[in-house]
């Protein structure tokens, strides 16, 4: 049979092949929190499951978690070569600096081809799950073969120790899969939803901190999350049972719990990774997930539903098969 004119050879589905994940050595406890803000380790763990964040150095930012999770990737999966990386999407909210992009600097730091596209993704909590989306979207378009999506956030540096409703809450890290191109694709579905009426609920503040109120996002996530999460699976025409594992957002453990009882999904499905660091925005799924690779929880061909939310107020979903 001839080939057919103007169709690139390779392949055009998507699919996860790696994955790598870093968090900083230094450990902030909630009893370092109680020398800072009038708190305790009870109540924060009440209020929100959290146990501990990882803080960076003052000398890291944030393309070197970027950076340290890529090559905790390549140090696990022998057989990538980043100079066949042809494209690396960074989701942050917390940027080195507004520009150059962190993904340019992973480019240079980690030998990825010149030619490579490099872009970061600004969509707060919601970002690592976006630019997963926009991976998909290169591949289809034939255009790239693999692309390195990370989620990295140096939270630590934007949080005011001062308020005792939010510091308690961010931590910092990174977490990055690989996306290539595959003969059967494992994107199964996506979808997206944004109420910029709610945007300033979670912004950064002139003077570059976090400013939040908690019970208008915590209102609107339970609200609209559970609805989401349905959609997305009813796209692929498949339902709550058939789904192997539940990969929100790590924002809040309660807040996790609550969505997962309007949804009536049993906790054992949830992978989280806010009880041992925080509230990492746009890092928190990558962490989760690598986190339960390591563990073994994740096997191939399993369903997975990732779905992250927040500012913007920004909601981004996504299903898949896991393939590695």
């Amino acid at each position: 049979m001839a080939k057919e004119i103007g169709k690139p050879a390779f392949l055009s589905e998507a699919r996860i092949s790696a994955i790598g994940s870093y968090v900083p050595e230094q450990v902030i406890t909630n009893a370092d929190l109680e020398t800072l803000v009038d708190t305790d380790h009870e109540w924060i763990v009440r209020r929100t499951g959290i146990e501990q964040r990882h803080k960076a150095a003052d000398d890291q930012s944030t393309s070197h978690l970027a950076i340290a999770a890529v090559h905790d990737l390549l140090y696990k999966f022998p057989a990538v070569s980043a100079s066949d990386i042809d494209a690396i999407l960074v989701a942050t909210t917390t940027p080195d600096m507004p520009f150059p992009s962190v993904a340019s600097q992973v480019q240079q730091a980690i030998g990825a081809a010149s030619g490579s596209l490099a872009v970061d993704v600004s969509a707060a909590c919601a970002g690592f799950v976006t630019a997963l989306q926009l991976a998909n979207g290169l591949i289809l378009s034939r255009s790239f073969r693999k692309v390195l999506v990370i989620g990295a956030e140096t939270l630590t540096k934007i949080t005011d120790y001062t308020d005792r409703s939010t510091c308690i809450l961010f931590g910092d890290g990174a977490g990055a899969v690989l996306v290539e191109a595959a003969d059967q694709g494992a994107f199964l579905s996506s979808n997206a939803n944004t109420d910029g009426s709610g945007g300033m609920q979670v912004y950064c503040s002139a003077d570059n901190k976090i400013v939040q109120n908690g019970r208008e996002v915590y209102k609107w996530a339970l609200s609209t999350v559970p609805g989401g999460v349905r959609d997305l699976l009813q796209k692929a025409g498949s339902t709550l049972e058939s789904l192997d594992w539940f990969i929100p957002h790590s924002a809040n453990l309660r807040m996790i719990e609550a969505i997962c009882e309007r949804l009536d999904m049993p906790a054992e499905k949830i992978l989280q990774s806010v009880v041992s660091n925080g509230n990492t925005s746009a890092a928190s799924i990558p962490l989760a997930l690598d986190a339960a690779y390591r563990q073994g929880k994740l096997q191939s061909g399993q369903l997975l539903a990732l779905y992250g939310f927040g500012s913007g107020l920004t909601q981004s979903g996504l299903l898949l098969r896991w393939t590695i």
